[in-house]
């Protein structure tokens, strides 16, 4: 296929996924063991994301968790900062933001995201695949162990692979627990009988072997057909997006560097300039692809890129090393394979600005500001404070009348508070508490009853809108508004 006719919209090979055959078995893949700068940008960065991921469930603020998502009894931790279910309004636009930050993102730089710092390719490449490596070998002697009887040493290695597997699986469970209980519930369940934590260690157990058949059996598939952006993020691309692409235009056409059989035409050339000369000329016909199809075995989603962009391939990078190792060897340029858009290819446009980005970035810059202010807004203790139902105001012999009202108190902190009513509008109240004086504990709430009690002259007649202060070591805390009956003249 000549340079001029090939293009990469062309559909005839799109029409499977690469992981299965016609018959819709599953084709099991066996990557070459990948190697070069990117990797090697891969690596470390993994070790990054291995140290966050694992180290952060052991950070804790004044004793707080730095980080907890427990869904089951509705408390968050964020970077020491607790949220409620009261605060899922900044849930809600954190969600929005990160969707379109990820559209921005893959608009731009292509699914890049999935191939450096999803935790399914980190784990599955970085972690796993190396142990399988380090036990079985590259691709071809994995190849040859599956294809192999049931000897000694392939049961061996095999039992020795899936317990390290196993192993791992039960490691990030339990990582992934302390994420939800926190830490020390963790430890709880490992520590204590099983009889005192059933139902916490039948969630460990289900979630290592869900994580076990993720890693030892599922694999790419979970790329290719299970993640909702890995089949979502073909239609955010266009030819503008930096996608991992096989430059087509230099590449081909395709052909081998070789010395073949000398031809009638081979002869009569080489009676002129001599045979040397004349298969340069041809070689310089051809394109930088010799078809060595490394690129395909080093993929660890099986596609071939020199195809175009596909929905399995994760932009992991792989295929350039391996690509740009081969261009090295035979003296031509790197690039070959790289980080380029489709205009960037046939058009030679780099600009990663247009509309589509511009656009994004908008409305992520609207909605990040939006969560400032919000944020900025948001009190550390929530207080209602609300009229009691079906009661009527009363007229004291004081002079003063006087209102009953429900409160409930939300602390959103680590710190335990004891609150104070004050009057601030009007000036003039008193508050006469119901029980024990308010208080609210570290990250829990609080209910109680309180009359408010203002004088007549300072009230019209019926509803009056008033602000309270809610104080704790007389330091203003937060303010309530609410409303008070007054007597009907």
């Amino acid at each position: 296929m000549s340079s001029d006719t090939f293009h990469p919209v062309d559909e005839q090979f799109r029409d499977k996924i690469s992981t299965v055959d016609n018959s819709g078995k599953r084709v099991w893949i066996y990557p070459k063991k990948p190697s070069g700068k990117y990797t090697n940008y891969r690596i470390w960065l993994s070790y990054l994301f291995l140290i966050i991921l694992f180290g952060l469930p052991f950070i804790k603020v004044n004793g707080e968790p730095f980080v907890l998502l427990n869904i089951l009894e509705r408390n968050f931790i964020l970077f020491g900062i607790h949220f409620g279910p009261q605060d899922f309004y900044l849930f809600a636009i954190a969600m929005l933001i990160l969707l379109v930050f990820i559209i921005l993102f893959t608009v731009i730089f292509g699914r890049l995201f999935c191939g450096w710092i999803c935790p399914q390719t980190v784990f599955m490449e970085m972690v796993y695949r190396r142990i399988e490596y380090a036990i079985e070998g590259d691709y071809n002697a994995q190849k040859k162990l599956d294809a192999a009887p049931w000897t000694s040493v392939k049961i061996i290695k095999r039992i020795v692979k899936h317990t390290i597997f196993f192993a791992i699986a039960v490691f990030i469970a339990n990582t992934f627990l302390a994420y939800i209980i926190g830490l020390d519930q963790v430890l709880k369940i490992v520590r204590e009988p099983i009889s005192m934590h059933l139902g916490g260690f039948t969630a460990m157990i289900a979630f290592s072997f869900a994580f076990y058949i993720v890693f030892a059996r599922l694999r790419e598939q979970v790329c290719t057909t299970i993640c909702p952006y890995g089949r979502l993020q073909g239609v955010m691309l266009d030819n503008k997006s930096l996608v991992v692409a096989y430059d087509f235009v230099r590449g081909e056409p395709r052909g081998k560097i070789q010395k073949s059989k000398a031809t009638d035409q081979t002869v009569a050339m080489s009676l002129t300039e001599g045979e040397d000369e004349y298969l340069a000329k041809m070689q310089n016909k051809l394109g930088d692809c010799i078809d060595c199809k490394l690129c395909i075995h080093v993929c660890p989603t099986g596609i071939d890129i020199r195809n175009g962009t596909q929905l399995e391939c994760i932009n992991c990078t792989a295929c350039m090393d391996e690509c740009d190792t081969v261009m090295k060897k035979i003296n031509r340029p790197a690039g070959l394979i790289r980080l380029d858009s489709i205009d960037g290819i046939t058009k030679k446009e780099h600009r990663l600005v247009n509309a589509r980005s511009i656009a994004y970035s908008a409305v992520l810059l609207g909605l990040i500001l939006l969560e400032v202010v919000l944020f900025s807004l948001r009190s550390d203790v929530e207080v209602l404070l609300l009229r009691t139902g079906g009661l009527l105001s009363q007229e004291n012999a004081d002079g003063t009348v006087s209102n009953l009202y429900n409160y409930q108190m939300i602390n959103k902190t680590n710190h335990s508070y004891q609150m104070e009513f004050r009057m601030l509008e009007p000036e003039t109240g008193n508050f006469e508490v119901i029980g024990k004086a308010p208080a609210v504990d570290k990250n829990n709430k609080s209910e109680g009853a309180v009359f408010i009690k203002i004088p007549k002259e300072k009230l019209q007649s019926g509803k009056n809108k008033i602000v309270v202060g809610v104080y704790s070591e007389g330091k203003l805390i937060t303010k309530v508004k609410t409303t008070f009956f007054g007597p009907i003249k």
